[in-house]
């Protein structure tokens, strides 16, 4: 990557981290109100009046930024730019967890570059704590408004001694994959549902040894995957292709992540 590149990242990074933090924080007034109004889009998924104040919040903080820059959004779909760069934002992932006041929701921020992935940021405004790379730069964990800290994925060499996050056991179901959760059941120690964003938080900070999606959005993935290689993990779909443009994700600290794909795949 040519030095020029790696300061307009660096540029962008830097916004990324202020505006996802400025959009999360946004969301914790209606959060802890409680009982936000839900409306059904088209699609089956719920979305809140707060889903689409973040995401123009952070469309309008883009645009001002980095005027040449494209954006993607989940509520709001996309604008293109001229410069190389698109901005992939949710602004609520996890929105059944937020609308029943469960903590465990958090803002998405990522940006590629030319079609690939280059800064992550995953911020749980609830739990007071986000983490963020660039391609070449680390991830980094801040909790409670300490300073930033390397984000390290854990060291569990087998899947058998493994703890394994998932959204839920719905979503496979719908998803008609029952049986890849059945086999990843069998093979880790323990499944918890600290699920949608935070998951791959939790895997990217080492407190969680991997995480499993069986239906993913490019929203949903665009952080993550930087967030998690950079942690010295690995992010792919379930065949292994290390991409955010996948449909479902793996998420793991890199040593289980054949045997996750595995079993899986059943």
């Amino acid at each position: 990557m040519s030095k020029a590149k790696a300061r307009e990242i660096e540029r962008r990074l830097d916004v990324a981290i202020t505006i996802g933090l400025e959009a999360a924080r946004g969301t914790l007034r209606p959060f802890y109100k409680g009982k936000p109004k839900i409306v059904t889009k088209a699609d089956g998924t719920p979305v809140t009046e707060a889903d689409r104040r973040a995401e123009q919040y952070l469309r309008r903080a883009i645009r001002k930024a980095f005027p040449k820059d494209g954006v993607l959004g989940e509520e709001y779909g996309e604008t293109k730019g001229s410069s190389g760069f698109r901005w992939i934002v949710d602004p609520i992932d996890g929105t059944q967890s937020f609308v029943r006041g469960v903590p465990l929701y958090g803002t998405l921020v990522g940006v590629e570059l030319d079609g690939d992935a280059c800064i992550g940021v995953i911020v749980a405004p609830a739990l007071d704590e986000y983490v963020y790379a660039a391609k070449g730069r680390g991830a980094w964990w801040v909790a409670r408004g300490g300073r930033p800290k390397r984000a390290r994925v854990s060291t569990t060499a087998r899947l058998a001694d493994a703890l394994l996050c998932i959204t839920s056991v719905g979503g496979f179901a719908d998803a008609g994959r029952e049986g890849a959760l059945a086999g990843v059941q069998r093979a880790v120690k323990r499944i918890r549902g600290f699920g949608d964003c935070y998951g791959y938080l939790l895997v990217a900070t080492g407190r969680s040894d991997a995480m499993a999606d069986p239906e993913m959005s490019l929203w949903d993935n665009a952080a993550l995957k930087q967030v998690i290689e950079e942690a010295g993990g690995r992010f792919t779909d379930w065949t292994g292709k290390a991409t955010i443009y996948g449909k479902d994700a793996a998420a793991t600290n890199g040593r289980l992540h054949a045997a996750l794909l595995k079993a899986l795949n059943g």
